[in-house]
């Protein structure tokens, strides 16, 4: 008996949103995989090539498992950007930025990953996008400037951006870059083989990259558990789940889930790493998600007249 189109669209929406509470994890999980300033744990460097190395190994078995082809000549140039952003320049940037702040911290940061991913559409794939999305979009990053200085201020660094937010801007940038490269190739790949296979041609590198930054020092178990989870579900599984639930539930009302992920992030580092909750940066999160929403509704090219 098949199920009904009812029953297929909220599986959808069960898988879209395991996915979104995997990726908003990734942030408390990536702080407990590298430490603190004050108490380090694994190097940003070690984090990035070995989550994707666990990613490759598994995707390597899931593509001999599937009988998937190569990826075409015309395939390969927005594979290997897909890589540059997404299984180096993000984690890393990431890896390095919560060093010196808290989860919740690069949770409102990085909640403007999906207006930054609709522009870097509009300019490398030449979609107009209607006046309203660049005015979301404005005061989107207008919150988020505001937020790092009053924190910074708060924090005794004065009136400024610090140099991590200034990573966490870089690593969404990264990763905005990174999906729309993805995207390009999507349609002719199937979603599950482009995140595959961007893991498995990273291996050349992401393989050497682990072995010559292994640690040196003693690492808390709870470090490699972290690691573990960053490499198979936030590099991997998760997108599974995601693309999956789009597919099922729809791109229209599956893809909104993805806002509550700042909150989830800033949820789960309460109990993982003790993070408090404070009024300011959930207020920032929801002004900021606030301009996502309303931003991606005019992300669309508008109709002819």
């Amino acid at each position: 008996m098949k199920d009904s189109p009812q029953q297929l669209e909220n599986l959808g929406l069960w898988l879209g949103l395991l996915g979104v509470v995997i990726f908003g994890l990734t942030l408390p999980m990536t702080r407990l995989a590298t430490g603190t300033v004050d108490a380090p744990q694994m190097s940003p460097w070690f984090v990035t090539w070995a989550r994707a190395a666990l990613a490759g190994g598994l995707s390597l078995i899931y593509l001999l498992a599937v009988r998937a082809p190569w990826p075409l000549a015309a395939q390969r140039g927005p594979l290997y950007l897909s890589l540059a952003g997404n299984v180096i320049g993000y984690p890393l940037l990431l890896g390095w930025a919560l060093r010196h702040v808290t989860a919740s911290h690069a949770a409102v940061i990085t909640a403007l990953l999906p207006l930054a991913t609709a522009a870097a559409a509009a300019w490398l794939m030449h979609q107009r996008a209607r006046l309203g999305f660049w005015v979301f979009a404005a005061v989107g990053s207008a919150l988020v400037a505001v937020y790092s200085v009053l924190r910074a201020s708060q924090m005794g660094h004065g009136f400024g951006l610090t140099w991590a937010d200034t990573l966490l801007v870089g690593a969404v940038v990264a990763a905005s870059l990174g999906y729309v490269a993805g995207a390009k190739v999507t349609a002719s790949m199937g979603a599950e083989k482009v995140i595959s296979w961007v893991c498995v041609m990273a291996l050349p590198l992401t393989l050497p990259g682990a072995w010559l930054t292994w640690p040196d020092q003693t690492i808390a178990p709870i470090s490699w558990l972290a690691l573990l989870y960053v490499g198979v579900f936030s590099m991997w599984a998760g997108f599974f789940a995601w693309f999956r639930g789009l597919s099922l539930g729809g791109p229209l009302r599956v893809s909104q889930l993805q806002l509550l992920q700042p909150f989830i992030s800033i949820l789960a580092a309460v109990p993982l790493l003790g993070e408090s909750l404070d009024a300011m940066t959930l207020g920032f999160a929801l002004l900021v998600v606030g301009t996502v929403f309303m931003g991606r509704r005019m992300a669309n090219t508008p109709k002819a007249n």
